[in-house]
Order: structure tokens, then sequence, then C-alpha cells
């Protein structure tokens, strides 16, 4: 019988709280295979079970357990009866050498792991009986360290599982067990990877993009909507949020000293998310600053145009510099996409100098020869909605 075991980390440490984070876990993956002719997902002690069908493509399932935040690592098993009340390691023994029959190496070694106590050998007792009959069976040595293939073993209560090759999940939480969250995502390069980290802390996300339409095209949009798609297999159901802003940006620009434009932008821009956010019953927004990387990012624009918001609001990239943020991107698989060339509405009617010591007092009076209130209910009334599901 073919079954992927899949390990969790985090979840292992909440307490009495454990089997909700389980069974989060277990319904994103009964989610997240359904397409992929999936029998039965378990939770089992310390790990989740996935019985596979015999035509269920492994690189496909493979695929898709690597996205499946709360997942530290996984491994196709060959799973083979186990009976605590008469202990026997010889179906163990003969599947470890059917499966190592099937690869190339010279060195290997065996890691076996007891779940259940109850059986009589300790997992170094595992270890050598297996490793003796593989070695029996091959001709091939045993190397502890840096071998070329290893040997994993798992003995839960009423099976065994042997695999050859193990693979890493992306850690973190199950999505939804932290809430729902509100990213304001401009199509950058920093936004997916601040929701993707917020993601991966069990958060499922909401996306709002504000492009300047009707004065530029609509290559932000696009650009938004598939980076989106590329999120999406992590939560398997995400909105987009499309917000026309140039408008409200003309206005701002007719009302309001240059220097200033930039900070007011994004306090309307907080205003609207924000709205939005609780619409869909979001508890916090999030958004891709880092500290000091361009004017709207200094202590004190950051603090301006937080104060902008009543939700709380969310930085997960604020300590990261360009080149790490670029790094992540390239990892998840959304930096080829933020590089692409669009007409970005933060580039819109932006003055040459912008301030970067802005005054909270001094935006207050702005403000007040704008009628905020109005601008934040064009904003609202002309926002679009798109869904995305995963897997189709």
């Amino acid at each position: 019988m073919r079954v992927a075991i899949v390990h969790y980390h985090e979840l292992a440490l909440k307490g009495r709280n454990r089997p909700f984070f389980e069974q989060r876990l277990v319904e994103h993956l009964r989610g997240a295979l359904k397409d992929l002719g999936l029998r039965q997902v378990q939770a089992l002690h310390g790990r989740i079970r996935v019985e596979l069908a015999a035509e269920t493509d492994w690189d496909v399932v493979r695929g898709r357990l690597a996205q499946a935040f709360g997942c530290t690592h996984f491994f196709l098993a060959h799973a083979v009866p186990m009976d605590v009340a008469q202990p026997d390691l010889e179906p163990v023994r003969t599947a470890a050498a059917v499966l190592t029959g099937r690869q190339a190496f010279t060195t290997f070694r065996v890691s076996a792991k007891r779940a259940d106590k109850r059986f009589p050998w300790t997992s170094m007792d595992i270890e050598r009986a297996v490793g003796e009959h593989v070695c029996a069976t091959t001709g091939k040595k045993v190397k502890l360290k840096a071998p070329d293939l290893t040997i994993y073993i798992e003995l839960a209560s009423k099976e065994a599982y042997v695999a050859v090759e193990r693979h890493a999940g992306p850690g973190g939480l199950p999505i939804g067990v932290s809430g729902k969250v509100a990213c304001l995502f401009s199509g950058g390069i920093d936004s997916p990877v601040a929701s993707y980290r917020m993601m991966k802390r069990g958060c499922r996300a909401m996306f709002v993009h504000f492009h300047g339409r009707p004065f530029v095209s609509r290559a932000s949009e696009e650009k938004a909507r598939d980076l989106v798609k590329i999120l999406t297999p992590y939560q398997l159901v995400s909105r987009l949020y499309l917000v026309p802003f140039g408008e409200i940006q003309r206005q701002i620009v007719l009302g309001a000293p240059a220097a200033f434009r930039v900070v007011l932008y994004r306090r309307m821009m907080i205003r609207i998310a924000e709205e939005l956010a609780r619409r869909e019953h979001c508890w916090a927004m999030v958004t891709g600053d880092s500290l000091g990387q361009v004017a709207s990012q200094t202590p004190q624009n950051l603090s301006v145009v937080e104060e902008a918001a009543t939700l709380p609001l969310l930085r997960p990239l604020i300590g990261m510099d360009k080149i790490e943020i670029t790094g992540e991107a390239q990892a998840i698989g959304t930096f080829e996409t933020s590089i692409e060339p669009d007409q970005d509405c933060c580039r819109l009617f932006v003055p040459p100098h912008p301030s970067t010591k802005t005054d909270l007092d001094h935006i207050r009076r702005i403000e007040r020869h704008l009628d905020i209130g109005a601008l934040t209910k064009q904003g609202l009334e002309a926002a679009e909605s798109v869904d995305f599901a995963f897997p189709r």
C-alpha cells in the first residue's frame, strides 16, 4: 500500500490545542489532494497518514505537499501491517530490501522511529536488523555519515512505514488557524513575500490591489492576478479586490502640496483597504514595508500612514533588506512575475522630492481640505472582486 507520511513540528507543541491544529492540517490536505485519487487522510500519533490510490501520480502529490503549511517534511512510504500482540520485523526487512533494490547507491544507513513504545525493539534494534538484511540482499555497505541512501522506517500501532526518500515541506502553521488578514498587494517584489509570510503563520490572506486606471493600462491588474494565482495553491482559495485609484490620486494632487502626496495616497489606501478588510472579517492588514527602503517607509512616514488605520497593521518584512526579500521571492516563485514591467499607481503623480519626515498634525490639516469620506466611498464602490481556487 502506498501512503504519504506527513510530519509537523510546531503543531506538536500546542498542548491541549494540538488536535485542533492537526485537524486543520488534515482538512487542508484533503482539499489540496481531492482531485488526485485520494483515499484517506488521517491524523496518527505525531504524523498525518495520506493513503493514495494506485494510479495517483506521486510527483503531483509531492508538489502539493511541498506547499502545505504546517508540513515540515514528508515521504512516500510502503506500508506493511504490524501487530503489537505478535510483533514481527520480517515484513519491514522485506519491504526495505525491495525498495532499495530499485535504487542506485553504494552506501546506506537506516533511520528508525518507534511511535508505539509497546513494540519490543528499540529504534537501534530496528536499524540493526534492517541494515543487516539490506547488506545481505544487496551487498552494499553501511555508512552513518553522508550515505548515498537513507532508509526511513517508522513503526506506528498498526503499520510500519518504509521509505527511501524524504522531502522538505514549508513548515509553519496550517492555513486558517490564525484567522484572516487583508494584504495590500502592489504587484512588486515585496508584497507577495509579505503575504506568503503571513500565510505561513496560519493566516488566510485576502488581497487588495490599487491600480491607476483610468490613467494607466491594465498591466498592474493582470500582474496582481498572476501573483495571486501563484500564491493560491498555498491556501486553496483566494479573493483579490481591484480598486481603481487613479481618479482618487488626481483629486489628492489638486488639493494637496506635492511633497506630501505619497503619504496621503497611502493613508487613503489604508482607509479603503480597512473597509474591505472589515467586510471580509479580517482581524489585521498586511503591507510589504521594509524600514528605510523608500521615502514612504521612513520611521516618520510609516507612523503617519499607520495612524490612518484602526485595525492592526502588520509589516512582516520590516527588518529585511532588498536582497533578503528578493531571495525569498525567488524561492516561492513570485520574483519573475513581480519584475515584469507595469504601470503601478504608486508611480502615478509622484513628486520628484517627496517628504521623508512628515508631521502628522500637518497631514491632518491638509486632509481637512479633502473629502476623505467621499474618496473612501468612491474607492469602495468601484472595487471589483475576483475569486481564485486550487485545484480547479
